[in-house]
């Protein structure tokens, strides 16, 4: 099957409600994914801050809190997950190391691409070009490339997407999808409400459905990162009862003309 030939997905109807809602502990052990001489990237579980924030509310503990105790170096974030949001995220060592990533991250030859359960049947591939404010309120150019990979129809027709993004704009994946009109599951700034109370009741899924997937950079001193995080298994449990035994064989289809194309994923 070539790449495009995205793989469509009959519906199962839910045979009863289920809960999914992997809160971190306070002791858990992070999965490093790759680890070298400048960086370190761990898969950030859902739910867990990244790093303390005032507006967050009271004290938590933080992934940043887990990596200092699981890692002590001098780490430091070159990117930005949501709370919600599972997967892929690069440490690196020292604030020097920070910049040369956030620089080789932001080149065009970087690939960075995320998971999405979205509303609606999205059967054809979209390049979305769609400036987006900033908090300043400034227009900035924003591009994204989004994959359908599996549908369901039927009361719950929504679509399973692989978004690459070419510009790191605030919330850039969940504005996009918006402005395509197939705003993400569980989404409680862009997406629905109704529809992700519908899918909370019969699907269990308690968070917004987006998933840091993969990540390839290069920094100027030949330094490379490579790297795909499974889905977690909220998301996999409510897409094994969405779309049945194939997205994970379409999910590989998606990867296939990518950089990814060879690893686990």
């Amino acid at each position: 099957m070539a790449p495009t030939d995205w793989l469509r997905c009959a519906i199962f109807a839910p045979v009863q409600d289920i809960a999914l809602d992997p809160r971190p502990e306070a002791n858990e052990t992070l999965v490093i994914l790759h680890e070298c001489e400048t960086a370190v990237v761990v898969h950030k579980p859902p739910w867990l801050l990244v790093h303390s924030s005032a507006w967050a509310g009271p004290r938590e503990r933080t992934l940043m809190d887990l990596v200092r105790d699981q890692l002590p170096a001098n780490l430091h974030p070159v990117h930005r997950l949501d709370r919600q949001c599972s997967g892929v995220l690069l440490l690196a060592r020292g604030g020097e190391n920070a910049r040369a990533w956030q620089s080789a991250m932001q080149s065009e030859r970087s690939e960075k691409w995320y998971l999405a359960l979205v509303r609606g049947g999205l059967r054809e591939g979209r390049v979305v070009e769609h400036a987006l404010r900033d908090e300043d309120g400034v227009a900035r150019e924003a591009r994204s490339e989004v994959r359908p990979i599996c549908w369901a129809e039927g009361e719950a027709r929504s679509s399973l997407v692989a978004v690459r993004i070419f510009t790191g704009r605030q919330h850039q994946v969940r504005r996009h999808l918006k402005h395509l009109s197939h705003p993400m599951l569980g989404d409680a700034n862009y997406g629905k409400q109704p529809l992700n109370r519908w899918f909370r009741e019969h699907y269990g899924l308690t968070r917004m459905a987006l998933h840091a997937h993969a990540l390839a950079a290069t920094c100027d001193d030949g330094a490379q990162v490579r790297v795909r995080a499974a889905m977690p298994q909220d998301l996999a449990a409510v897409c094994d009862r969405l779309y049945p035994e194939r997205w994970r064989d379409a999910l590989r289809e998606a990867f296939a003309d990518t950089v990814f194309a060879t690893m686990d994923g």
